[in-house]
């Protein structure tokens, strides 16, 4: 019996509410007390293609998805077919019996246990066909053990905008499926018992930013539609009248990136999210940031290229494009999110540096973290704090005189104003300028402007905290990561730890100013060194390179659009400690 702990998957056409069906799955669990991990796989299709939504629940907590499925919900035989490889030993497949032929004896697989439910047919019988995917839900709950009030009173939260009638179809249908495997199957090995555990919320690490940005204090966010930075669009635009917010989804994304510009430039916290691609058309607008040394947040998406790629998939190969990006030398700092609550906090930071340093801060993601939900606990704010920087109040600038906006200081930080203070006028353009703003070519005047937009930098640098070391740090081998493989890695740490075997992992959250000194200590003490990343070329492995002329001893690179699972982490593990798998 496996007990409080199952992996479901449910699969199907686009169009037929896949995504729905699986967030509603998760959202039965995570308010059963279950930490839950979720994410979903769908192709850049409207209707047709492949679907699947992934759902991992366990009384532990979860860090990522594994590979073995206890439980596949197919909606058409195609989904039996791409996902028969994935299920355990003894897991089940619940598909409608009256629409899909499926024999044991044809399968590939014989140690699969089949579960037909007439799921159209209960549908109709409730209401109607679109509830096909209820049925499925009910079903599940059954063959799990699970609560089904659970289920409707979540079926209840979720239509209540519908009507009594929705809501009532809608429990009548998960009802049917659930009684209907309740009454003609025997449970399949798992049992979900409701379990005490802290209030938790859950999110993708898109909505986690959006939360971040309001706590913040943005008050304008910009975006052009593009997967998988588009839900932060719809989130935002959600909040706008609650948290007087000003929202635009612009004709394109350098409208999108200069939109920030301005609202950065007056005073406005701004923040605007692209991908890749989007990002191309903002690089020239990113050096007017930096020249102008105004403060924009700007979210970049990771998705698989070059062009269009693979638009609704998961990579890491944009790294390298993000720290050069713009013509000439130009100041960005660069954080990469690892989880949710990365996402909140390190939102929150990048609003508090933009403003402090005077420069574009990059916060880069890619689909695994954005789209990928996680149940946490509330995010602690009470330590939150606003640095807006250097302003100057109208006595300070009544004091001064005149107004010098691009002020060679010892920091390299200039006091900003904003656009009311009649003292405070200036010029602001992309040309390189004097201290005043005008446009400048002059040799000397050139050399002190690129040395102290260059200081800030330098000075964040101090400011930023080191790359947090996970694990014993005597380690046996030591996992080194940014981004999305966080989850993937520590989740390994911990199956190895119950085999026996150490690993620690060094997670670099900041990209640029790059943290030489706490990776090279950390590189040079351990024993062995690998660098997991989504890409083909280990772009961060030629950071480190770059930064601290090191170079680990083992890499392991993914790059066919899909997230790192542990066990490929584990298993190249093994290879570099020479342990066999144990049995």
């Amino acid at each position: 019996m496996k007990k409080n702990k199952v992996a479901w998957k449910f699969g199907g056409k686009a169009g037929e509410g896949i995504m729905v069906t699986g967030l509603i799955f998760s959202k039965i669990l995570s308010r059963g007390g279950y930490n839950v991990f979720d994410y979903v796989e769908y192709p850049s299709l409207i209707k047709g293609g492949h679907n699947n939504y992934y759902v991992r629940a366990d009384a532990n907590k979860v860090y990522s998805h594994l590979k073995p499925l206890d439980l596949l919900v197919a909606l058409d035989k195609l989904t039996v077919d791409l996902h028969l490889d994935e299920l355990r030993p003894g897991a089940g497949i619940i598909y409608d019996g009256e629409k899909v032929h499926l024999d044991k004896q044809n399968l590939k697989r014989q140690d699969v246990n089949l579960y037909p439910v007439p799921l159209l047919r209960l549908a109709e019988e409730a209401g109607g066909k679109i509830m096909r995917n209820t049925v499925a839900l009910g079903a599940s709950v059954a063959l799990t053990d699970y609560d089904f009030n659970i289920l409707a009173n979540t079926l209840a939260e979720i239509f209540k905008r519908k009507g009594d009638k929705v809501i009532n179809n809608n429990i009548s249908a998960a009802r049917a499926g659930y009684d209907h495997c309740k009454n003609n199957f025997e449970g399949f090995g798992v049992k979900l018992e409701k379990i005490q555990a802290p209030e938790r919320i859950l999110l993708t690490g898109n909505e986690a930013i959006g939360i971040g940005a309001i706590k913040a204090g943005c008050k304008f966010y910009a975006a052009y539609p593009m997967t998988p930075t588009s839900p932060i669009l719809h989130f935002m635009a959600a909040q706008e009248r609650k948290f007087n917010l000003v929202v635009k989804h612009a004709e394109d994304e350098i409208a999108v990136i200069n939109m920030a510009i301005g609202a950065g430039a007056v005073g406005a916290r701004a923040m605007l999210a692209t991908s890749g691609g989007g990002f191309s058309l903002m690089t020239e607008a990113l050096g007017l940031a930096s020249i102008s040394e105004t403060p924009i947040v700007v979210v970049e998406g990771q998705r698989p290229g070059p062009a269009t790629g693979m638009p609704t998939w998961t990579e890491q190969g944009d790294l390298q494009f993000i720290l050069n990006a713009a013509q000439g030398e130009g100041p960005r700092i660069v954080m990469a999110p690892g989880d949710v609550e990365d996402c909140f906090y390190l939102t929150i930071d990048a609003f508090n540096l933009a403003e402090k340093y005077q420069m574009p801060v990059i916060i880069i993601s890619d689909t695994h973290v954005a789209e990928s939900h996680v149940n946490v606990e509330r995010f602690k704010t009470d330590g939150v704090k606003i640095e807006r920087g250097k302003f100057l109040s109208d006595q300070d600038l009544d004091k001064m005189g005149t107004y010098n906006r691009y002020q060679l200081t010892d920091d390299g930080i200039s006091p900003r104003t904003l656009p009311p203070q009649k003292l405070g006028v200036h010029l602001a353009n992309s040309y390189e300028h004097d201290e005043y703003g005008y446009a400048s070519e002059d040799s000397e005047m050139r050399t002190k402007m690129v040395d102290k937009r260059a200081k800030k930098l330098e000075l964040a640098q101090d400011e930023i905290p080191p790359p947090p070391l996970y694990g014993p740090s005597d380690a046996d081998i030591t996992l080194i990561g940014w981004g999305s493989t966080k989850g993937a890695i520590r989740e390994a740490m911990e199956i190895l730890k119950r085999d026996g075997l150490s690993a620690n992992y060094l997670q670099v959250v900041y990209l640029n100013p790059f943290p030489s000194e706490k990776v090279s200590e950390v590189m040079s003490s351990a024993k062995k060194t690998m660098v997991v990343e989504n890409n083909k070329t280990s772009q961060l492995s030629r950071l480190i390179a770059e930064k601290t002329l090191l170079k680990a001893d083992y890499k392991l690179l993914k790059y066919d659009g899909r997230a790192f699972f542990p066990e490929e982490i584990i298993q190249k593990v093994r290879e570099a400690l020479r342990v066999r798998e144990v049995l």
